[in-house]
């Protein structure tokens, strides 16, 4: 996991040595895992939550003002402006590349059920192709659904020199109102990625996504989830003013982040239908060379699979 995975609202940001890990408020019963690549950063994953400071659980506990219910409904109207404005603020030059997903998400590579099969993918979020043209480029037996709420992210992407109709199709859909079946045929998907994109969403809305992603999704294929953990340094960075509802804050660019539990994800997509198959904390630190400061990290990482139609006996 590189620094790629960085967030819009964060530092710019390296990786700590390994014995930066030492410094981390972590939860008993987690592993450390050791990467295959040397630049890629040491990262500790745990079945619980990070245990916070004194300082930051005092912080917390004290942010109980919320911004006001006129102003988050103008949020929601705006919702889809404010990402084009994002995008045009920052063009294709914010996030980079996700070369990781292959590594941190086998199925990409292993759900195949026979040789030479062709993987159908969808992007749920795609943002500028920051992880739609790296699996493109990877794998050459992938077609890819792709799609984004923001209309001038996904003319970024039609604009990109790798863009390929014959390989990938790129549309714009709000994925809690917009029907996928217009874009994306029923049961035809083999895995979906949703990478960073769901704790975007308003919280009321997020199963109506994960319903519609259902619909297109094949019995027994997989949703690839990762997104913020909650107490993730980005979260606690928020002053007050900010906060929406739990675990809900506004950036100053009137974008939105959700902050996810493991509960939380779990009820949500076992609501929605779908089967927990892992469903753990990514930690990780980062240093913002500028302050001086070593940060902690939650990421969460999840798979989830859509069940198998049941078989009905005579």
């Amino acid at each position: 996991m590189g620094d790629d995975m960085e967030p819009p609202d964060s530092y710019a940001a390296q990786t700590c040595g390994t014995e930066g890990m030492n410094n981390c408020s972590l939860s008993n019963n987690v592993v450390t895992v050791v990467p295959s690549k040397s630049e890629v950063p040491f990262q500790v994953r745990g079945a619980r939550e990070r245990i916070l400071t004194p300082e930051e659980a005092e912080k917390l506990i004290n942010d109980r003002s919320l911004v006001s219910d006129f102003k988050q409904q103008k949020l929601e109207i705006d919702a889809q402006k404010n990402w084009d404005l994002f995008y045009k603020r920052n063009s294709t030059n914010f996030f980079k590349d996700r070369h990781w997903t292959t590594r941190e998400f086998e199925e990409l590579k292993a759900c195949r059920e026979f040789e030479n099969q062709k993987l159908i993918l969808l992007e749920a979020g795609c943002g500028v192709g920051n992880c739609l043209f790296p699996l493109l480029e990877d794998d050459l037996n992938i077609f890819i659904y792709a799609c984004d709420f923001s209309p001038r992210a996904i003319e970024f992407v039609k604009q990109n020199r790798l863009y390929k109709v014959e390989r990938c199709k790129v549309f714009q859909c709000d994925l809690t109102k917009d029907d996928l079946l217009e874009n994306v045929p029923a049961d035809s998907v083999d895995v979906v990625t949703m990478i960073f994109m769901l704790s975007a969403i308003h919280p009321d809305k997020m199963q109506l996504a994960l319903e519609n992603i259902r619909k297109v999704l094949k019995p027994g294929g997989y949703i690839l989830f990762r997104d913020y953990g909650l107490y993730d340094h980005a979260m606690l960075r928020f002053k007050s003013g900010h906060k929406l509802g739990p675990n809900f804050y506004v950036r100053q660019d009137g974008t939105r982040s959700f902050f996810f539990s493991d509960e939380y994800v779990a009820q949500l997509l076992t609501s929605a239908g779908y089967e927990v198959l892992l469903n753990e904390y990514v930690f990780r630190e980062t240093v913002n060379k500028k302050e001086g400061l070593c940060v902690p990290r939650v990421f969460l990482q999840c798979k989830f699979k859509k069940p198998q139609r049941t078989q009905l006996t005579c």
